[in-house]
């Protein structure tokens, strides 16, 4: 998986300056945690989905080698064949091979965040193939030649504006020469231009929100209906998604489909929701002769001994990227990865290596919110901790912050020294004050008043407060 993650604090404070970011941002919190928000308070047994989830994804990831195996027995007897990738690599080798086999020229691509992982259209595009992206979102930002933003809401970080620019520079050799300025009208005229890939595509290819162990089945939720042609027009349908992705059985997945969609959108049903069993019958109208599943692993067994084993349970729904204070400043394009956000600072440098990605664990204030909304109640901060533990003992750390946390551990064991140092430097930020704040902080580096100014210390310290307390108080 390639990353830029090295580059995440200039690219963070390029998107604090970006206005039309900004703005754009400021629909999360409407589009996404009021609207989950106001999902979970209509559903009374929220909570308790909530814990039978997280058991759930638990009692899969402790069983995965067997329900795995259930999940090939299923697909190869309903008549489909089930392919196994070690790596990125090796996951492109197959499903470019797979569509040599088949003779293909266009691929319809269904939305999935494991393609873009393994980088699959590139590779696709480099052996000669024309693969198209039909999510409207992905569509845009493969027209943009840009990342997701969002694992779903990948054009989240986009004005109308921009994406009427980006039709009228792309759209003019299909014989739409108008600008358009209606988002309506710009839905339509996409829809007109896909519908061309639609019908010409040999392949299609599709991610996976589950993989149902007992029945062999693939289940795709989406707000389009690009998915469903994208799987049923083509002759051969390809899926490539995690081994995370897979249930045990019908039930199970339904739990979890509850607590999917209303955290990712808020909504009670996507508008599809489609279970895929192999190809077509001989009585079936439509839908695919090929039916392939590569099942990626690509770093994902090897967390499954480690402290992040937990976060093989998320469902990619996406709250916690809605809900983190960090991402709702700054967007998905600063991390440098495919995944953003809370989860994305804890995956990432499982996929790619701490080194690579080392600001992504210190993105984040603890404030615990990605925690309090997960579906599967994954403990996002405590992992993000972990990371940030390994970061220090790979001496990763930067030198002045490694020099500045010995001083501050040097000082916590000589406790008398400790105080007097506190009082000094509590003094000295009431005279840096004015009016109560401080607009800037020796020494603490720009980051903690570049944004905002800092309250000065006001009253007693709590360790005075305390000791009175206690002269009053008997223990």
């Amino acid at each position: 998986m390639d990353v830029t993650s090295r580059q995440f604090s200039d690219k963070a404070h390029q998107a604090l300056r970006d206005t039309v970011l900004q703005k754009a941002l400021g629909h999360i919190e409407e589009g996404f945690v009021e609207a989950r928000k106001n999902a979970a308070a209509n559903l009374p047994e929220f909570e308790e989905l909530r814990d039978r989830g997280r058991d759930i994804r638990a009692h899969v990831i402790e069983h995965l080698g067997a329900y795995l195996r259930q999940f090939e027995d299923q697909v190869y007897a309903q008549g489909g064949r089930v392919h196994w990738a070690r790596d990125a690599a090796e996951a492109r080798q197959i499903v470019a091979e797979i569509c040599a086999e088949q003779g293909a020229r266009t691929i319809a691509k269904s939305k999935s965040m494991v393609t873009e992982e393994i980088e699959l259209v590139s590779h696709l595009e480099a052996q000669g193939l024309k693969a198209v992206e039909t999510d409207l979102g992905e569509y845009i930002i493969q027209l943009r030649e840009e990342k997701p933003s969002h694992i779903i809401a990948p054009v989240i970080h986009l004005s109308k504006e921009q994406v009427s620019e980006t039709f009228h520079e792309h759209h003019q050799i299909h014989g739409f020469e108008d600008k358009l300025t209606e988002r309506a009208e710009l839905v339509a005229q996409a829809r007109s231009v896909l519908r061309e890939t639609f019908m010409d595509a040999d392949v299609g290819i599709t991610g996976a929100n589950f993989l149902v162990a007992e029945t062999g089945s693939v289940v795709l939720v989406t707000n389009e209906g690009n998915a469903d042609l994208v799987t049923s027009l083509p002759d051969t349908h390809i899926v490539v998604t995690g081994i995370e992705k897979v249930v045990p059985t019908l039930n199970a997945c339904h739990t979890l489909l509850r607590l999917l969609v209303r955290s990712a959108t808020g909504q009670e049903t996507t508008t599809y929701t489609s279970f895929l069993t192999g190809p077509k019958r001989p009585k079936d109208a439509n839908g695919p002769s090929n039916f392939h599943v590569v099942l990626v692993d690509n770093g994902r067994s090897a967390m499954i001994n480690t402290q992040n084993r937990e976060m093989l349970h998320c469902i990619r729904c996406g709250a916690c990227l809605n809900h983190c204070p960090i991402y709702a400043n700054i967007g998905g394009h600063a991390y440098g990865s495919v995944y953003p956000g809370p989860m994305g600072a804890v995956l990432t440098p499982q996929l790619a290596g701490l080194a690579d990605s080392v600001d992504l664990p210190n993105a984040s204030t603890f404030c615990g919110k990605c925690e309090a909304v997960c579906p599967v109640r994954i403990p996002l901060p405590k992992m993000m901790r972990h990371w940030r533990e390994s970061e220090f003992e790979q001496h990763l750390t930067p030198t002045g912050m490694r020099f500045g946390l010995g001083v501050w551990s040097w000082l916590g064991r000589h406790p008398a020294l400790y105080r007097l140092v506190q009082r000094c430097a509590r003094l000295g930020m009431r005279v840096l004050a004015r009016n109560g704040w401080i607009k800037a902080l020796p020494l603490a580096g720009k980051g903690w008043t570049a944004w905002r100014d800092m309250r000065a210390p006001d009253g007693e310290s709590f360790q005075s407060q305390w000791a009175k307390r206690g002269k009053k108080e008997p223990a």
